[in-house]
């Protein structure tokens, strides 16, 4: 009988992503969105069969609240009691863990331990994991770590060139993120090829707000473009991707900025934000683009050069390239981002079929590259939630499996 839930949370510094999965279906219940956390502008949005409402977060506004409001929500529609386990997308967790967790105080305490590489997403994570507890007291708690996928990279491909005393006293290695992606993205590509996994050389870009792409050679990561932290890598919506990092010497001797002030200018201020001094969101600048901006345009024309040249880099992580593959809300739905990017890359084989490619946009998974070519191109929606919702209902003792 499939009457047991999964609550999944994916909480940010000022946000809270929840879902009501059916582990057996897969089916999303109900979703939310908490928005401004922490502000007295705080609200939620609850999505229930194509229905949304909203409420402001008065009085906690704080992820608490929000999960407090979350389960107002359930017991208003009877599903309050079928939640038998929360799974929570956890940003960092070190170098401990290479898979996902029954979260306990010896994992609270790791996950705290890693709040300095990851100050923005760790603490709010764990916030919702206390919330998780306070609201829902008894139920497993699981944790899905975005940086376990990566543990697989071998050492020539995590290790900076840095003194060894450094990386050993502080961890100091690339981790990469938006594993949990990267695990549902890749079995899914090899379904539509019709291979095995293993027998894949893959090349896989998850586009966002936060981008980043990995190389993946028998069904494991082997090279990934964030580091220690998310900024390093692909141009991105605010993030600069890869930099000198002689810029914090220069700007704090130059620009009168502290270390904290250009950090806070090279992750939240720069990107595609920073060099098209319009917009961090791809669909406005590519509209702005067609109209003739030119900080639009030369914004575009290098989040994509910086990409090919990613993917042409991770080929050599693979040892060739089978197949690529766009995800994420940007991959998923750029026709434009996709055939800028592959354009760069036909000397490696790769080419987009034009009509494939405008089809295949808005939840339609598949192949973009002309029939019979290879390697293959892509696009396939990504599922974080429905990853994490089928580890937790593993970790918490179901016998199912979700989806």
């Amino acid at each position: 009988m499939s009457n047991q839930l999964i609550l999944v949370l994916n909480c940010g510094s000022s946000s809270l992503k929840g879902a009501v999965i059916d582990r057996k279906s897969g089916k999303v219940l109900l979703s939310c969105l908490g928005e401004r956390l922490g502000t007295p502008e705080a609200i939620i949005t609850f999505s229930k069969d194509g229905k949304k409402c909203q409420a402001p977060l008065a009085g906690r506004n704080c992820h608490a609240g929000a999960v407090g409001m979350l389960l107002k929500e359930l017991e208003k529609h009877g599903l309050h009691d079928r939640i038998k386990a929360i799974g929570h997308r956890i940003a960092h967790g070190g170098e401990k863990y290479n898979e996902s967790v029954l979260i306990d105080q010896a994992v609270m305490d790791e996950l705290k331990a890693c709040i300095p590489l990851a100050p923005l997403h760790n603490p709010a994570n764990i916030n919702g994991i206390l919330a998780a507890q306070e609201h829902f007291p008894g139920l497993p708690n699981v944790g899905v770590m975005d940086t376990s996928f990566h543990q697989t990279m071998p050492e020539r491909a995590y290790t900076y060139a840095v003194p060894r005393e450094l990386r050993k006293k502080y961890a100091f290695r690339r981790y990469g993120f938006h594993g949990t992606s990267m695990r549902y993205v890749a079995p899914e590509a090899a379904r539509i090829l019709g291979k095995p996994l293993e027998d894949i050389r893959m090349i896989i870009a998850h586009l966002g707000n936060g981008a980043s792409i990995t190389a993946i050679k028998n069904g494991k990561s082997v090279d990934t473009s964030m580091g220690f932290t998310p900024i390093e890598g692909l141009v991105m919506g605010t993030r600069c991707g890869d930099i000198d990092p002689g810029v914090y010497s220069y700007l704090t001797s130059h620009a009168g900025l502290d270390v904290a002030q250009v950090d806070e200018m090279l992750n939240k201020k720069s990107g595609l934000l920073g060099i098209s001094e319009l917009s961090n969101d791809c669909r406005s600048l590519e509209i702005a683009a067609d109209e003739g901006h030119e900080g639009a345009r030369l914004a575009l024309e290098v989040m994509t050069y910086r990409l090919a040249k990613y993917i042409a880099s991770m080929a050599v992580a693979c040892g060739g390239v089978d197949a690529l593959v766009f995800t994420g809300g940007i991959g998923e739905n750029s026709r434009n981002i996709r055939a800028k990017t592959v354009s760069y890359l036909d000397f490696l084989g790769l080419h987009i079929d034009t009509k494939a490619n405008m089809e295949k946009r808005y939840g339609n998974s598949g192949i973009i590259s002309p029939t019979g070519s290879s390697p293959a191109v892509l696009v396939v929606p990504t599922n974080e939630e429905l990853m994490i919702a089928h580890d937790t209902a593993q970790l918490a003792g179901f016998l199912e499996e979700v989806g």
